[in-house]
Formats: structure tokens, sequence, C-alpha cells
């Protein structure tokens, strides 16, 4: 996003006394969501809120803890006088990032050995990606099924059912694909990494590497002619 889109305004709604954030784009939606913010998701926009049950003071700190994030994070926040700060929080890598680095090798892959390898980082059974979030939906069933109010026995047998369903269909389809790439042995052809090495073979001279030349483009025939064009 260009840096003259990120701004946004953090203030007390002035009919509903409400702490409300507006402007925000995904990654402002993460810096939001970290600092204690919840989305309100609407027809026509999506805005965050602060909790609630917090006293004034609390939502003040919390609404300050976000305006110094999003600062530090390259924003522009238009706040109340009580929420403005000068300290930035310090930048620490998400664990999101970790996992979406594993979709950016897999984008550079040159053969299936290599998207196998990224793949195996969410497959392996023992301490895989998937692996670990089944353990996170089973923690947060536990959670809720001591946690006393009605519809908590439901929401801890729908993660049990989320993660043995679900995530078990995603776990083992995954894996199939792993399995397969890394049996393949293949280089991508569409991926072929240049080595801007030429063989001895090569008849052009003036060649910089092995590379085959780009396909011929033929051009594009004329639309046809309506008849009623025609004389």
């Amino acid at each position: 996003m260009p840096l003259a889109d990120r701004f946004l305004d953090i203030r007390r709604d002035p009919h509903s006394d409400e702490l409300l954030a507006r402007g925000e784009d995904f990654e402002a939606h993460s810096v939001l969501q970290r600092a204690g913010f919840i989305a309100v998701v609407r027809v026509h926009e999506t805005y965050h809120r602060a909790p609630t049950g917090l006293t004034q003071d609390d939502e003040s700190r919390l609404a300050a803890d976000a305006v110094g994030r999003l600062q530090a994070a390259g924003y522009h926040v238009d706040c109340d006088e009580d929420f403005d700060t000068d300290a930035r929080q310090a930048s620490c890598l998400p664990l999101g990032s970790s996992v979406a680095h594993l979709a950016e090798r897999i984008r550079k892959a040159t053969t299936t050995e290599e998207a196998a390898d990224a793949l195996t980082e969410l497959t392996a059974a023992h301490d895989g990606i998937l692996a670990a979030l089944d353990e996170v939906l089973t923690a947060t069933a536990d959670f809720h099924d001591g946690l006393g109010q009605a519809a908590d026995p439901y929401i801890a047998r729908r993660l049990r059912y989320l993660a043995d369903e679900h995530l078990r269909v995603i776990r083992t389809d995954l894996a199939h694909t792993r399995d397969e790439l890394a049996d393949r042995h293949a280089p991508h052809p569409g991926r072929s990494t240049c080595t801007r090495e030429v063989p001895a073979t090569e008849r052009e001279r003036s060649a910089a590497c092995a590379c085959p030349p780009p396909p011929r483009m033929l051009p594009a025939p004329p639309p046809p002619v309506a008849a009623g064009l025609r004389r």
C-alpha cells in the first residue's frame, strides 16, 4: 500500500462514546488485533472497537498502545489527544511471516524436490505446522470445556470437529501432494534456472547462456469483417 494511503483514525465516537479505529487495511487490521481491538464487519465498511467491559483508563491504554504500534509500522494516525504517544513498539516478526515464507519458497521452486521440501514443513507428522494447528484447536476446545457458559460445550465440540474432519482432510491431501512431488525428481518446465553457461555445441557465438529462445508469438489474425460492411 502506498505510504500516502496509510492513514487511520482512533477516537471515541462522539455519539456512543465507543473507542473506534477506522480506515485500516489488512496490515493495520493485524496490528490492531495484536493491540487488543476487535473487528466489526459491516456491508460497506470494516472498523475496530475496544473489547467490552473495559474501563475508560483501560481503553485509553489500549488505544495508546495501538497508536504506537501503528506509527512504528509507518501509519499516520489521527487520534484523540489522550491516545497520542511518542512510544514506538519494537517490530517483531510475527509467526505468520514464517509460514508465508513457505509460499515464497514454493513460488521460487524450480524442481519438485524444492516444492516438496517446503511442503514438508507443513505436513511433518510430529512437528509440522498443521500438526501444531491441530494442537491449538484441541487446546482451545479443552479451554472451552470448563469455561462455564451454556454455549461453551458446543464451541468445544465444534473446534474438535474442525480438527478431526476439516483439518485432517487438509493434512492428508497436502501430505499426499508432498509425497507425490518428492517421488517425481523433475524440474519445473516453466521455472528453469539459468546457469549462464554456454555449451561447446552452441552454434550462436553471441549466446550468453544455454537457455532456449522464447517461443515465437504469431500475430493475432484480424477480426472478421461483418457481412454488412462489405462493398
